[in-house]
């Protein structure tokens, strides 16, 4: 799968998913660090990524076509923690799934949805 990871996302969880083969690029060390969130969703549009972030503010996307949107709420987040979110739902999900698909961690549920339908 083609992901963007904003840099809220540990290394760790960067270097796992490129083990299992996914396309993952790092926003660290580019001009995108620090970008506002339009400018980090037009790179995620242009290159046809999937979006992996903590930041809820991409949840507004949801009805709008994308390649998939995950955002980690964990409420005291931690590398481990958001690692663990990460690589679970990466784990549940297959790269055919995630066009439209937005899925939101919290620290015991998973709520999904796509084209603006409530999935749990």
């Amino acid at each position: 799968m083609r992901a963007l990871v904003d840099e809220n996302i540990p290394r760790m969880t960067v270097a796992a998913l490129l083990a299992l083969g996914h396309n993952v690029k790092d926003i660290r060390g580019t001009s995108f660090q620090g970008a506002a969130d339009s400018g980090l969703w037009a790179l995620a549009m242009a290159e046809c990524r999937a979006l992996v972030t903590t930041d809820k503010g991409f949840t507004e996307y949801r009805s709008a076509p994308h390649h998939g949107i995950l955002v980690v709420r964990l409420r005291q987040p931690n590398r481990q923690k958001i690692h663990r979110a990460v690589m679970h739902v990466f784990e549940r999900f297959s790269d055919t799934e995630w066009p439209n698909l937005l899925v939101v961690v919290r620290d015991a549920t998973m709520s999904t949805s796509r084209t603006g339908v409530e999935r749990s």
